[in-house]
């Protein structure tokens, strides 16, 4: 686990793209009295979570995120409905629509996010790797920009 949290930080945290980002499976076992799905550290989501957090009741037409950040590490699911995620690392952009409680998006440092078209009553769970530190986060779009050209 510890080298691939360094491997990370040493080589996504500025260089990284959007194809560094990616849907992961996360276990799900069916009952018929309803299903479970486990995340576990450094088995479902390549770091140890250190924060968990959840946006819901987002109204309609309102977006998230809109940040990036340097070192943080982020896992996100659609715990209930759903919502898109648009990732740009400063030339590609991609959307990805999270709709599945047993599937996340795996998103490295060094992204923009934005999340918007929420479903009503949609609740986006996020897993991340550090606690807050307002110092990771890159708020500004044009911000964002500059750190990728000058740390590429």
């Amino acid at each position: 686990m510890y080298m691939i949290t360094n491997y990370l930080k040493k080589h996504y945290m500025k260089k990284s793209t959007i194809y560094d980002c990616s849907i992961l499976e996360i276990d799900k076992h069916h009952h018929e009295k309803g299903n479970i799905s486990v995340v576990e550290n450094g088995k479902t989501v390549p770091f140890n979570v250190k924060r968990v957090y959840y946006l819901y009741d987002v109204p309609g037409g309102e977006s998230r995120g809109g940040h990036a950040h340097k070192e943080l590490q982020q896992f996100i699911v659609a715990a209930s409905g759903s919502f898109d995620v648009t990732l740009d690392d400063g030339e590609l952009k991609r959307t990805f629509t999270i709709n599945r409680p047993y599937r996340g998006l795996l998103v490295v440092p060094g992204i923009w996010r934005e999340l918007d078209n929420f479903s009503s009553g949609s609740v986006c769970l996020v897993l991340a790797s550090s606690e807050y530190s307002a110092d990771d986060y890159i708020r500004d779009y044009e911000e964002f920009k500059a750190y990728k050209k000058n740390n590429q």
